[in-house]
């Protein structure tokens, strides 16, 4: 028992990154290229989940050797307009998206529980918006770091076997899953918005700037390297196995039946007359999971973000973290309170999360560059090789981004 919570311990970053990671907007792609395609689209994301890995072992070393974090690091090296300007980008991004994961939520929720009621009005999204706005808060203010991984853990457990155990009950042909890892140019408008979607939901720029904060919030040094790989193979694989088990549960139900997620209730309408009452409820468990397991790091960002900044302890009960978590959970009631179209919106908002990564990597690649000609940082002609084909394929996905976003409008 006692070496059963010294690993689950030693996991816990990696356990908090996909809790962030698999959120609604995870969700909501990997269900829309499901439906629309099927399993053709597994390829972007394996690849993005095999550089996920190699970025999040990446930036949590240079952390791990150097003790410094990504921002305060940027600052550094080049100065504070850059950095302020990828605050900025991040924490914008974090607060939108935020918004659409709280709608996405609010609305399954209430259209699972229409028959619930007698007029089949279901739970309000309001409601449900304030219930869980008032929970995280709570648990927010109750908690320390060692209780925000513990909560994340529960939800990311629930998470994981709902999705996996939605998808045994709606698998789909063998065949298709193969054919999905056989790279090829996604073509159409639809195509590049969701392939560079999976990628921006997979592979953001705050993903890694995370990685960092939490490895130096562990105090893990050059001697813990192995165990921060090893943190990072479980992070990345549990990200690869959950977003095919999510993709695999549409692409079973919805794809033969030629129909397409567009809105956030269409997982739980369109779904349940074909895999039942019982499957789509486990499902929903998960997104509901999965909403919360990543709103709950979302609302913790803000304040994370300008400690980095600043190089300054994280003190999660200073006015100053308590009145930004504030404004990100209440970012989350805009949704369920004036309305909108969730889902459009976070497929948009993971298409230009990628737009910032190749910026993100390039200034990392520069510091990482500068520390090894000093003979302090070991690096490998490897390293450079693969770091410069990562960025490139995020410039690939960010140029898809940017094209599938015209060809929508």
């Amino acid at each position: 028992m006692k070496k059963l919570k010294i690993f689950l311990a030693s996991i816990a970053p990696g356990i908090f990154l996909i809790g962030y990671n698999i959120g609604t907007g995870s969700i909501t792609t990997m269900a829309s290229s499901g439906a629309a395609f099927g399993m053709e689209l597994m390829w972007p994301l394996l690849l993005s989940c095999i550089f996920t890995y190699f970025l999040i072992v990446t930036f949590g070393r240079y952390t791990a050797i150097t003790g410094n974090t990504i921002l305060f690091s940027f600052r550094q090296f080049f100065g504070k307009p850059i950095t302020i300007f990828v605050l900025v980008s991040l924490l914008v991004s974090e607060w939108v998206s935020c918004m659409g994961v709280m709608g996405i939520v609010t609305q399954i929720i209430q259209e699972w529980s229409k028959p619930l009621f007698a007029d089949s009005s279901g739970i309000s999204p309001i409601i449900s918006a304030l219930v869980f706005g008032a929970l995280l808060y709570y648990l927010f203010w109750q908690g320390k770091h060692s209780f925000f991984e513990k909560i994340l853990a529960i939800f990311v457990t629930v998470m994981g076997v709902s999705f996996i155990a939605t998808m045994f009950m709606v698998i789909p042909d063998p065949k298709e899953i193969i054919n999905g890892l056989i790279p090829r140019i996604p073509k159409g408008t639809d195509k590049l918005l969701l392939a560079a979607g999976m990628v921006g939901t997979t592979m953001g720029a705050i993903l890694y700037v995370v990685r960092s904060i939490l490895v130096q919030e562990k105090g893990w040094k050059a001697k813990d390297l192995k165990i921060e790989k090893r943190d990072a193979l479980i992070s990345a694989t549990m990200m690869f196995i959950l977003s095919i088990a999510i993709m695999a549960s549409a692409a079973g139900t919805l794809y033969p039946a030629g129909l397409k997620v567009e809105n956030a209730i269409d997982m739980v309408k369109l779904m349940e007359p074909i895999a039942g009452r019982f499957a789509i409820s486990v499902f929903v468990a998960g997104i509901v999971s999965a909403g919360l397991s990543s709103l709950f790091p979302i609302i913790l960002l803000a304040p994370w973000l300008f400690s980095d900044y600043n190089n300054k302890p994280r003190n999660m009960k200073s006015t100053q973290s308590r009145l930004l978590v504030l404004i990100g959970v209440a970012f989350g009631l805009v949704v369920p309170i004036f309305g909108g179209r969730p889902v459009f919106v976070m497929i948009l908002s993971q298409s230009l999360a990628i737009i910032v990564t190749p910026l993100v990597l390039s200034l990392m690649l520069v510091i990482i560059n500068r520390l090894a000609k000093t003979n302090n940082y070991p690096v490998t002609k490897w390293w450079y090789i693969f770091m410069g084909l990562v960025i490139l394929f995020t410039i690939a996905m960010a140029v898809a981004g940017i094209s599938g976003i015209i060809g929508s409008f």
